[in-house]
C-alpha cells in the first residue's frame, strides 16, 4: 500500500530523484526550483508516493494558474505541472492516487477545473490522462521567431 506525503522542503526523500527522472536537468537547477515551489504553498503543491518500505514511487506537482489555460473556462485553474511514476511501480494505481491528491488540493484552493498538457507525440501520456478522467480539449503547435 502506498502513502502520499506533501513535499515542503527540497530535502524531502525521493523528490529530487523522481524529479530528475521526469525532467533531466542539473541537480542545482532542480534544487533551486524546488525551493521556489516550497516558499509559495498557496500557489504550488507537490506530493510523493512511498511504498510500505519507504521507497519513493512517484510524484505529482500542481500549480494554480491564473493566466489563460487552453480549454478551460475558469480562473484560477489547477494545472498538473508534472506527474511521474517510477517504472517498477507503474500500473498499480499510483498515478491515480497522486492525481486524486492533487485534485483535493486544487479544490481546497477554490478551483473548479484542473488542466494538463502533453507533447503531441506522447501517446502514452495521452492514454494515461484519459484513464485519469481528463478530456482532450484542443491541440496546438507553438512557433517562435528569433529577432536579431
Amino acid at each position: 500500500m502506498s502513502s502520499i506525503k506533501p513535499c515542503t522542503s527540497p530535502e524531502q526523500a525521493g523528490w529530487l530523484q523522481l524529479r530528475m527522472a521526469l525532467w533531466p536537468a542539473d541537480r542545482a537547477v532542480h534544487l533551486q526550483e524546488m525551493q521556489e515551489l516550497c516558499v509559495q504553498p498557496d500557489r504550488y503543491a507537490q506530493f510523493v508516493a512511498y511504498s510500505s518500505l519507504g521507497e519513493p514511487q512517484g510524484l505529482v506537482e500542481v500549480a494554480l494558474r491564473s493566466d489563460y489555460v487552453n480549454g478551460t473556462d475558469s480562473s484560477p485553474v489547477g494545472f498538473l505541472e508534472g506527474l511521474y511514476v517510477a517504472p517498477g511501480f507503474r500500473q498499480q494505481g499510483i498515478a491515480a492516487m497522486l492525481v486524486n491528491t492533487a485534485q483535493r488540493w486544487v479544490k481546497q484552493q477554490g478551483c473548479t477545473e484542473m488542466a494538463s498538457d502533453a507533447l503531441l507525440d506522447n501517446t502514452s501520456s495521452h492514454a494515461m490522462h484519459r484513464a485519469l478522467g481528463f478530456e482532450e480539449t484542443e491541440r496546438v503547435v507553438y512557433f517562435r521567431k528569433l529577432l536579431s
